[in-house]
């Protein structure tokens, strides 16, 4: 039986940001903590969003790292409690919103953050006691304001999933406004990651009708407004409005369940925080879309040829050359990197990476289960 669950309510628009005290007010939160970032914070993203408040703006906790940490986690809890806040308000990208869930945990839960890791059977663990977290996203691309996990590099150094559904945000304010100044580079990796999830979720064979026809429709979307956003961002409105709808899609869609290339992404990540995730997804995407169309699922349900006709392209090949193809050719156009060698990430890391995909939430949720030797092959391809 196929459980679906579409959960939180969602303001997307030019201007949302000033529904923040009514959304507050709505979900019970008197006190709120805002938890946000120094890089907001300097590119007067996080003032915007504080405006929405007058003079009665609400404390921050602006120490969120590039890729969220239980140390941090640990530092904002501990604010939020010295305050006695009731809630929390993520201004971000993933890492704030991701950050929040976990202080949403730790604020009212006991023990280390590790206990309540999906992979430590830690969800049934994280009740309604948990603090309620309302996301504002600022990128477009990790879709954390309508989703139900967080991902966080706990203290023993693994980068780990915590899911629930408790933790699905009481509103996402999706104001296109806010990510007009973000810069290319940066467009292009987020994109990317708002990509690689429509692109898992449809290929995933778990069962959900509503996620597939959220996610080519996201894919659609995202595809053909990318370039767009990353060339002229700051005026073209239109491309950052498609790309914030592209991106919230991805996410109401992995609900679902994603893959490989988030297997790769979290373990490598882990192990190195710099690495940015919608960055290491585009470079994975390639070699994951080529290994998964081998199996007959993809054939059956003609989702190569689908995600071909959403991307533009004439149709696949049985190989899945020519989506593998154009998605390299999308990574050249936007800047992005060819391959982990230019990160420098070499192969010296490749059994860690392989040990932590292995044990990774999303590796059982790909269409086609990876053997060691196959995710190796993966790595070696997105060199």
């Amino acid at each position: 039986m196929a459980l679906i669950q579409y959960l939180t309510q969602i303001q997307l628009d030019f201007g949302a940001v000033a529904l923040l005290p009514q959304e507050c007010e709505r979900a019970g939160m008197r006190r709120p903590l805002v938890v946000s970032d120094a890089g907001v914070r300097a590119a007067g993203v996080l003032a915007k969003a504080l405006a929405a408040w007058g003079e009665d703006a609400p404390p921050v906790f602006d120490g969120t790292p590039a890729n969220p940490t239980e140390a941090a986690v640990r530092a904002a809890a501990a604010q939020y409690l010295a305050l006695g806040c009731d809630g929390l308000v993520a201004v971000g990208g993933g890492s704030s919103m991701d950050l929040a869930k976990g202080v949403a945990i730790a604020a009212t839960h006991p023990g280390p953050l590790k206990t309540y890791a999906t992979i430590e059977g830690g969800s049934p663990k994280i009740t309604k006691a948990v603090a309620p977290v309302i996301a504002v996203p600022t990128t477009a691309g990790t879709g954390s304001e309508v989703a139900r996990g967080a991902i966080i590099i706990v203290d023993d150094g693994r980068k780990l999933g915590f899911h629930s559904w408790e933790l699905m945000p009481k509103a996402a304010i999706c104001d296109p406004e806010l990510t007009l100044g973000l810069p290319p580079l940066l467009t292009a990796a987020t994109g990317m990651d708002a990509i690689a999830h429509c692109m898992e979720t449809f290929m995933s064979a778990a069962v959900n009708p509503p996620a597939d026809g959220i996610a080519w429709e996201g894919l659609r979307r995202g595809w053909a407004h990318i370039e767009r956003a990353t060339r002229d961002g700051a005026n073209d409105r239109e491309a950052r409005w498609q790309m914030m709808s592209a991106s919230m899609q991805g996410a109401m869609a992995f609900q679902k369940g994603l893959g490989c290339v988030h297997s790769l992404s979290h373990a490598l990540g882990g192990l190195n925080p710099r690495l940015h995730h919608g960055t290491l997804n585009a470079l994975f995407l390639p070699a994951v879309v080529k290994f998964n169309a081998a199996h007959a699922s993809l054939h059956q349900d003609s989702r190569l040829d689908r995600m071909a006709q959403a991307m533009g392209l004439p149709g696949s090949d049985a190989g899945g050359e020519a989506i593998a193809a154009a998605l390299r050719a999308m990574n050249a156009r936007l800047g992005l990197p060819a391959g982990l060698a230019a990160l420098g990430v070499g192969s010296e890391l490749f059994e860690r990476v392989i040990a932590g995909a292995l044990a990774d939430h999303c590796h059982k949720t790909n269409p086609r289960l990876a053997t060691p030797e196959d995710y190796r092959a993966m790595l070696d391809a997105s060199l």
